[in-house]
């Protein structure tokens, strides 16, 4: 099989790629400098001269807060771009795999979001993402979209990352002053989700290969809030840090975040907690 993959220099992308060239995949990795995404012709001429079997679409404009002030260009990435590469897609017959977000929910229901319910983003970002989602709908009959949530990976700056970078300042400070009470860390507690490890996103994608084509949802199983991911995140790695829960209006943001952005995944990937550990064992090798 012959595989092309856009944003491969993303977060996701740079995990997708190895692991599938271990499994004996030929791999295309494309970025904006190979291929840009947002000129329809290059685009075209790229996929035509490749003629992969299966494209996966990592690239992506993944700033939420940005997004509310720059949506021109989150338009041009997300929502053109996305179908540039529908319709080369579809043009060659090949299947496309679209990574899609939970940001398209409103956050107003109050059990996990099944694919067949109503998208109604808040926020550019998601709005973007879901314009996306029906440009490879309309234009590429041969395709699945996979929504995640949460999602983080050795490559990117990402939640996790970010708060064992916090706890290593925290503690430090606590070293050299013991005297000096420890500042807290303070994480939201009031948006509920789905923590994504990359590696389990890739794992549910290839799983999504033997269904119907559609919308799924490949997320961690099981929900958290942010503080209680947070927790979570300490507890494994065994860090008696200063955790202190806050509700979204005290950390103000240009991007509205929904408050429940829980999806169902009918069992495509584990609980979300295993595999952070699994995660956390892996980034030692680093």
């Amino acid at each position: 099989m012959k595989v092309l993959v856009t944003g491969a220099n993303g977060m996701l992308g740079k995990d997708l790629c190895p692991y599938l060239e271990e499994l004996g995949v030929f791999v295309i990795q494309t970025d904006c400098d190979t291929m840009d995404i947002t000129n329809f012709e290059q685009t075209k001429e790229a996929i035509e001269k490749i003629r992969p079997n299966l494209i996966i679409h990592c690239a992506a404009y993944t700033n939420v807060d940005k997004a509310e002030e720059d949506l021109e260009t989150a338009t041009k990435i997300n929502v053109d771009g996305s179908r540039n590469v529908a319709i080369a897609a579809q043009n060659i017959n090949a299947t496309m795999v679209y990574i899609s977000t939970d940001y398209v929910f409103d956050g107003t229901k109050k059990e996990p979001y099944l694919p067949t319910d109503k998208p109604n983003p808040i926020n550019n970002y998601g709005l973007t993402k879901y314009q996306g989602e029906l440009e490879v709908q309309k234009h590429c009959e041969k395709h699945y979209i996979a929504r995640t949530s949460w999602l983080y990976g050795i490559h990117g700056k990402n939640f996790v990352e970010t708060m064992i970078a916090l706890a290593d300042i925290n503690l430090l400070r606590g070293d050299e002053s013991p005297k000096e009470p420890i500042k807290p860390i303070t994480v939201v507690d009031d948006q509920k989700g789905c923590p994504t490890w990359t590696i389990e996103l890739i794992q549910g994608i290839l799983k999504l290969l033997n269904k119907p084509y559609g919308i799924y949802h490949v997320c961690g199983s099981g929900k958290t809030t942010w503080y209680g991911f947070a927790k979570e995140i300490f507890n494994q790695k065994k860090l008696n840090v200063n955790l202190k829960p806050c509700k979204t209006e005290d950390f103000p943001r240009p991007a509205k975040r929904p408050s429940y952005s829980v999806m169902e995944n009918e069992g495509i990937t584990r609980d979300w907690k295993e595999a952070l550990g699994d995660y956390l064992k892996l980034r030692k090798e680093y």
